[in-house]
């Protein structure tokens, strides 16, 4: 076995985001008033459980976007697989396939066929699969073996969870020059300035599921198998990095224009201000959809005219993920702009700003210097309520069949997959609630953070409490 590091384009994409947000972050520090507003996010309780959350979706994310090429010698020639470190971190978790549907936690198929019985006779029953409960004798003992298996999990889950704890307790007491017993004191009582006890009790949470879910996925399907047999609860996971990637993505491509165009047309004013009203207008008046409809298919055709460019179907799909987000970032950015050119025009008028005008400051240096530093609540706050609804129009794209390739593993995929297994009989609907469970705590945890984000950011929040 030969292995390869191979990035796609989103991969690269994304790390670089990541390694950006990390050093804008470090900059702000030195910023009094960005530095006390976050303070405030830290200390919101129900902020730090959503921020939680959020970093294990990054976490799986940010695992899921570093590719390898591994060829696997064969007799006549090699197989080529493209695998994330997050497929490695599985092991062979990945290859548990069956033949077709099979329900969750099951031992046998969910649909009946053709089997061999103990007589050597080819009758019609529901055959056992390949992996699931394998190991089990007497499949009649699986809920035995199960509840088993869960119990061991929490043990040496909670087992770890507290030696982790005791780690970060004793090395916060150390830094904030404190003894052991009163650090835990303040931290269960939540008397510190970061909503510790929060993010502990929900890293906890997340970390005893996560040894759960490891130990049952090792020897059964969790939320079953889909139609080819592949495992959805694994299919719901991998989908975490297009969710992301849909989100994060979309809005790099959104910020440019809303940004620059906002300021400018409410700074100015005049014919510029009228020439990128009409801009924004007329975009927003063609139907979304439509729109991304006609750029998918234009991508479809371009990648199926230079085959060379796009040798793999995981490089095409990537391509055709990027196109996605390009798109859905083009047809977004109006409203951001139309909020940060309002707040342009009543910035404009402010003593600092014609202060600085009469002292012979230059538009430019006033507009990115002066004004864009006092909108950047707006936009933060614009980006975060954002990112839940894009996450949301991917699952509609795909739904209507326009979003991601069919090849990618998206929420929206198995969504709009589970149209007709919904309609089957016996009825398949653990593919639509996995994706859509998922996804639930993606948006809800971008929610509620979000919302930490308005109240320490927005100032007449502020002006009202006062």
């Amino acid at each position: 076995m030969k292995i390869q590091l191979s990035m796609l384009t989103s991969d690269w994409l994304i790390w670089a985001l990541f390694i950006l947000v990390i050093i804008v972050a470090f900059a702000l520090r030195r910023v009094m008033h960005v530095r006390e507003a976050w303070r405030q996010v830290l200390a919101n309780r129900i902020g730090m459980i959503a921020a939680t959350i959020l970093c294990f979706y990054a976490v799986v994310g940010l695992l899921d976007s570093i590719h390898f090429e591994v060829r696997y010698p064969e007799k006549a020639h090699s197989v080529m697989r493209v695998k994330s470190l997050f497929d490695f971190a599985l092991g062979e978790l990945t290859e548990f396939d069956e033949q077709t549907y099979s329900a969750p936690l099951a031992t046998h198929a969910y649909v009946q066929s053709v089997v061999t019985n103990e007589q050597g006779k080819d009758v019609r029953d529901y055959a056992r699969l390949q992996h699931g409960g394998v190991h089990l004798q007497d499949p009649s003992t699986r809920w035995l073996d199960i509840a088993w298996r869960v119990s061991l999990a929490l043990g040496y889950g909670l087992l770890s969870f507290l030696i982790i704890a005791t780690l970060f307790i004793f090395v916060w007491s150390r830094k904030n020059k404190r003894t052991f017993s009163r650090a835990l004191k303040e931290i269960l009582q939540g008397n510190t300035k970061v909503a510790w006890r929060e993010v502990l009790i929900t890293f906890g949470i997340i970390w005893l599921y996560i040894f759960t879910l490891a130990n049952l996925m090792s020897h059964y399907h969790i939320f079953g198998t889909d139609k080819v047999g592949h495992d959805v609860f694994y299919a719901s996971i991998k989908s975490i990095r297009t969710g992301l990637l849909i989100g994060i993505l979309t809005t790099v491509f959104i910020l440019p224009f809303a940004l620059v165009l906002g300021m400018v047309a409410g700074f100015f004013g005049g014919w510029v201000d009228d020439f990128i009203q009409y801009l924004y207008t007329t975009l927003s008046s063609i139907p979304g959809v439509l729109l991304i409809s006609a750029t998918i298919l234009v991508m479809q055709v371009y990648i199926a005219s230079h085959p060379n460019l796009f040798p793999t179907l995981i490089q095409r799909a990537d391509a055709r993920l990027i196109a996605l987000c390009v798109v859905l970032g083009l047809t977004s950015w109006a409203s951001l702009c139309r909020l940060l050119r309002a707040e342009t025009l009543k910035l404009r008028e402010l003593e600092f700003v014609q202060a600085a005008r009469s002292l012979g400051v230059g538009k430019f240096k006033i507009l990115f210097w002066h004004i864009m530093p006092n909108i950047m609540h707006i936009v933060i706050i614009t980006v975060v309520l954002d990112f839940s609804m894009l996450v949301l129009a991917e699952a509609v794209l795909s739904y209507v069949g326009v979003g991601v390739d069919p090849t990618t593993y998206s929420w929206g995929n198995m969504i709009n997959s589970s149209r007709l297994e919904l309609a089957r009989d016996p009825m398949v609907w653990w593919p639509l609630l996995s994706a859509m469970f998922f996804m639930f705590m993606l948006v809800l945890a971008a929610n509620l953070f979000s919302d930490a984000v308005r109240d320490a950011l927005d100032p007449r929040i502020h002006n009202l409490a006062e």
